[in-house]
């Protein structure tokens, strides 16, 4: 089977236990002994489920064996089961707290890209929504995958992997020049630069950038810009896209724009994890 290339590598996974558990699990150790039992996972709220694979993948490598009739994308209610386990009580055990924090944050952000996604698309059926590089340091990929799961774009995953001047950038260099030394770095690299005023927009696309950002402008600017782009003819070379200071409150007064593309970083810096459970279950519960 071909592996996902989003999949969190399983040593990151082991890392997760080990950082819960360094010297191992001294209250399970002192107080059960280590024979068999079932337990299952159960979410408290509804939500766009996410981070499935990563807990199955674990719960294989600690001899743990997985049932579940759901999958990372699903609609869940409160109450529904999440996935079962059987195996030793001690690696269950080992495991809760880990497979607990992976699946609700990455359940948490799924949610919140698929009602984002959703809210959008009605307003503005060709605009799509992507997340930022806001995410948490070690969990990037946990995040970005939530994120596509729930039906967002994943936008840039790194510095390495796109051209995105920014305002630092420009800080130290002149717009036309980065643009021009950007479209001639690579043929195969989009060019996406930064702004915060219509005339930049402009330039940027004079000198061939192929994204547009502008970012931190109010509706009103934003509109400002869009007309000066068409003005000028310009508006057909390139993808528009805006970020900064859009929150779930503003976000439809954004998506009623002719844009391409929103990013938004609260879907990742300001998570609002799904709350779950793991139960152990008693002979008679099984």
């Amino acid at each position: 089977m071909r592996k996902n290339p989003l999949d969190i590598p399983l040593r990151d996974l082991i890392r997760f236990v080990e950082e819960d558990s360094p010297f191992g699990d001294i209250t399970t150790s002192a107080i059960i002994p280590d024979s068999d039992c079932s337990a299952k996972i159960i979410t408290r709220q509804d939500c766009v489920v996410a981070g499935l694979a990563e807990v199955i993948r674990l719960a294989i490598h600690y001899r743990i064996s997985c049932f579940s009739c759901v999958s990372d994308g699903q609609v869940l209610a409160a109450g529904d089961t999440v996935l079962s386990w059987s195996g030793s009580a001690h690696a269950i055990l080992l495991l809760e707290r880990t497979a607990l924090n992976l699946l609700g944050r990455m359940s948490g952000i799924a949610t919140a890209a698929r009602k984002t996604v959703e809210e959008v698309r009605t307003i503005n059926p060709s605009c799509r929504v992507a997340v930022t590089r806001k995410t948490a340091p070690g969990l990037r990929v946990a995040d970005k995958k939530a994120a596509i799961i729930g039906g967002a774009e994943p936008h840039r995953f790194s510095l390495s992997d796109a051209i995105l001047i920014k305002d630092n950038h420009l800080a130290l260099v002149s717009l036309p020049i980065a643009v021009e030394c950007a479209v001639s770095f690579s043929p195969y690299r989009v060019v996406e630069v930064e702004v915060e005023d219509a005339e930049s927009a402009c330039i940027a696309a004079e000198q061939g950038a192929g994204i547009i950002l502008l970012d931190n402008m109010d509706p009103a600017a934003l509109q400002h810009t869009l007309d000066l782009l068409s003005a000028r003819g310009l508006r057909d070379r390139v993808k528009v896209e805006i970020s900064g200071g859009i929150n779930p409150d503003s976000l439809s007064a954004y998506a009623r724009l002719s844009i391409d593309i929103i990013s938004l970083g609260f879907l990742t810096h300001s998570v609002s994890q799904v709350d779950m459970s793991l139960t152990i279950l008693s002979p008679r519960d099984q």
